[in-house]
């Protein structure tokens, strides 16, 4: 597995993967190998949380060039687009903005009104696959790999994952969860420690960051995620994770 032209595509198999994983076991082996084997046809997805503050920095540290992209969902809290003004200065670096398909977000507003994600899960399900996941597919469509700020304490869904996966929803492609195996203190006491800029949403008690209606912070005692679509009961997860069946 070596740089590719821009033209190719990179496959890799279960066993390829299963070897990363036995011989890579740090945040920063892993993204330097991405950045040796991948590079440019890998990028990391942001949606400006803690656990970005921790990767992206790591990642400057390791080639300036690396690639970053987030979803501008048109419903994003101001303090996201305020940080990722800060981080495009503080590394002289390039944030690719996607969005969605504006006509395809104008008739589901339209028929199903500005806040239909409240009203059922199968709406909220419509919401983020318009406003996020058709963004992202056609940008990972032209990707390699892709590197993400997961970890395994945030969900159920995640509980099992590893630092390499094969993203078999996407293409076969390589996903890169650098710091699966941190706690959510880890990534605080990292972001102290060294200083980074980070969303001011976390200092309110946000401890994962979306869109601004469907985000909260969380009370004390609940579960690291309980504030992203509170009003839902399980497997709360915008699909942009989620490994089909």
């Amino acid at each position: 597995m070596t740089n590719c032209p821009s033209q190719c595509v990179v496959k890799f198999t279960h066993e390829q993967v299963a070897d990363l994983n036995s011989k890579i076991g740090t945040a920063k082996e892993a993204l330097r190998w991405a950045s040796e084997n991948l590079h440019p046809r890998v990028a990391k997805a942001s949606s400006f949380g803690a656990e970005d503050a921790v990767v992206m920095d790591m990642m400057m540290g390791i080639n300036p060039g690396f690639r970053f992209f987030t979803l501008d969902t048109g419903r994003l809290p101001q303090e996201t687009y305020d940080i990722i003004d800060v981080v495009r200065k503080k590394y002289n670096t390039t944030v690719e903005v996607l969005f969605p398909d504006a006509k395809k977000v104008e008739e589901m507003v339209q028929k199903k009104g500005m806040n239909l994600f409240y009203e059922s899960v199968e709406n909220r399900k419509l919401c983020c696959e318009i406003r996020k996941v058709h963004p992202i597919n056609r940008m990972l469509g032209t990707l390699d790999g892709w590197i993400t700020g997961l970890r395994r304490d945030q969900t159920k869904t995640r509980e099992n994952a590893q630092i390499f996966q094969l993203d078999s929803g996407h293409g076969g492609i390589l996903k890169i969860n650098p710091i699966i195996d941190w706690t959510w203190q880890q990534v605080l006491d990292h972001i102290k420690e060294h200083d980074l800029p980070y969303n001011s949403l976390i200092d309110k008690g946000y401890t994962s960051i979306g869109c601004e209606p469907c985000t909260r912070p969380i009370k004390p005692g609940e579960d690291l995620r309980a504030g992203r679509w509170w009003w839902e009961q399980d497997n709360k997860e915008c699909g942009l994770h989620i490994e089909p069946k």
